[in-house]
């Protein structure tokens, strides 16, 4: 509070800070303790460390390949190694947190016993979308789900973590670019979150986010076209073919990073897509650290989330490390990208 009292005489004072928000919100539940709050604050304190490391990675011994590989098949960053401590050494000792599941570990990391003072949530997290971007400079993130254990004591199960997006309670993601940003929701709309770095402290910047039911801008890494099938290929020639009326051709962007490409479509609208193919017919990207966050906040902000056939949010996971096809964005841009994949279009 020192922080924030500190930055009223600065010219880009906000007047909310991320932790008065979440208090302010906490507020509307009779009964809270504090645990979940606190939680937040330390994924936020967590950010805050990654983002420093971020800004000076030119400058530390913290960029390129680690030489291992992780549980997903692929190699390891130095980043994504340092971020995933960061995450987990960050919220290991809340109180508030029985277990942790992250993309770069292969099971369940179970808090020990003396730490848990209540221990009603687990938390799973990609702790460094994008990583390999950074050797080149191009705005990369951290995801986050939060979700309440199954039981109420005993130990942590799996099942706590096999639960449908529907079930989160709050989900978020930093993106570290030209700003860092912290963009969150429990349910009660998204709002977004601008790092001063001058006070170390993120401000209310973009209140009720709220993404446009249709865009102009397509996101999907067309490399993989000829590995595409039917109905895939004929969205995307469809978005590319002229018709004023319906405000084609669309924009192709692509940066590669999840949260990239998520956050300038959630502001913009627009559409991303990372289907299933012939390679990969569950697609790439996971359905517990990526793609159920992303989708609450999709949701919450007017827009939607698919793999196409179903509802994202509504998938039951079968297990931690499972893949889905994803199709996120505009309301009316992922209507008719199903329309595609469900008839084949037209």
């Amino acid at each position: 509070m020192q922080q924030e009292a500190a930055a009223v005489g600065t010219t880009n004072f906000k007047g909310m800070t991320l932790e008065r928000h979440i208090r302010e919100e906490e507020r509307n539940h009779p009964g809270a303790r504090g645990l979940f709050t606190r939680l937040v604050t330390q994924i936020t304190l967590a950010a805050k460390i990654i983002n420093a490391e971020v800004n000076k990675a030119g400058l530390v011994d913290i960029l390129g390949l680690t030489g291992e590989v992780n549980v997903q098949g692929e190699e390891v960053q130095k980043l994504d190694e340092y971020a995933n401590d960061v995450m987990r050494k960050a919220l290991d000792h809340t109180g508030s947190v029985a277990a942790l599941a992250s993309e770069e570990m292969e099971d369940v990391y179970v808090i020990p016993g003396e730490y848990i003072e209540g221990g009603e949530y687990v938390v799973l997290y990609d702790p460094l979308d994008g990583s390999s971007n950074i050797d080149v400079n191009v705005s990369i993130g951290s995801i986050f789900s939060i979700l309440r254990r199954k039981g109420e004591s005993g130990p942590t199960e799996l099942d706590d973590f096999l639960q449908p997006g529907v079930s989160q309670i709050c989900a978020g993601y930093v993106i570290y670019g030209s700003s860092t940003m912290l963009v969150y929701t429990t349910g009660n709309g998204v709002d977004g979150f601008t790092l001063d770095p001058s006070v170390g402290e993120f401000f209310l910047s973009h209140p009720d986010i709220q993404i446009p039911e249709r865009g102009k801008i397509y996101s999907i890494n067309e490399g993989n076209s000829s590995k595409w099938d039917e109905s895939t290929s004929r969205y995307i020639t469809y978005l590319k073919e002229e018709d004023a009326e319906s405000g084609r051709p669309y924009s192709g962007r692509y940066i590669g990073s999840l949260v990239a490409d998520f956050h300038r479509n959630l502001l913009k609208g627009g559409i991303f897509l990372y289907p299933g193919d012939k390679k990969n017919p569950s697609g790439k990207l996971r359905l517990l650290y990526e793609c159920n966050p992303m989708s609450f906040i999709v949701e919450q902000a007017g827009g939607a989330a698919s793999d196409g056939h179903r509802r994202i949010m509504e998938i039951q996971p079968e297990k931690l490390h499972q893949r889905v096809p994803f199709i996120v964005g505009s309301k009316h841009d992922v209507a008719d990208a199903i329309r595609f994949m469900s008839r084949g279009g037209n």
